[in-house]
């Protein structure tokens, strides 16, 4: 019985191979860009050219580079996400303030202007909050941190529902 404590996990015939040890000198080893196109030894101690490698052109390689950077973007930092939650809270809940206000100016609105005038911008005030989150965060993606973190605390200034601040829930 062998002395392997991954026996269990294995299957029979399923040991990887030897690679074949590389023609460079001992303590060396081949890691990294080109590392394949590094020659081996064979069994009887003659060194092997490398099968020649495909070259790509340089356009491609660029676009396949620009691809992995891509895939492989750092999500937000923990700071980031919790801010962002916060910041879309507050959008949230001035949302809210949005609809208790307006609906509270409502029939005060009407001896001023008509409600055909009043309720398109009515659900554009409603909605100012979802559209300014959305838009700063698709606008500020791929800039600097302190940029995004910069819009989304102008909204949070910009976007205040003065109509609930100031009359409230039961103003008279």
């Amino acid at each position: 019985m062998t002395s392997d404590s991954d026996d269990a996990l294995s299957w029979d015939g399923d040991e990887a191979s030897n690679p074949k040890e590389r023609a460079l000198p001992r303590g060396w080893k081949a890691v990294g860009r080109g590392s394949d196109e590094v020659g081996t030894i064979e069994e009887g101690g003659t060194a092997e050219q490398a099968p020649a490698v495909e070259q790509v052109p340089a356009e491609e390689q660029a676009a396949v580079e620009e691809q992995a950077a891509v895939e492989e973007q750092a999500g937000l930092s923990t700071p980031m996400l919790l801010l962002v939650g916060i910041v879309g809270g507050i959008y949230l809940l001035y949302t809210i303030g949005w609809i208790v206000g307006g609906l509270r100016l409502q029939p005060l609105a009407s001896f001023l202007v008509s409600d055909v005038m009043f309720l398109p911008w009515f659900f554009l005030a409603i909605a100012a909050p979802a559209l300014w989150f959305l838009a700063s965060w698709v606008l500020t993606r791929g800039k600097a941190g302190w940029i995004r973190v910069a819009v989304l605390l102008a909204g949070v200034v910009l976007l205040v529902p003065w109509p609930f601040v100031t009359v409230g829930v039961i103003g008279s």
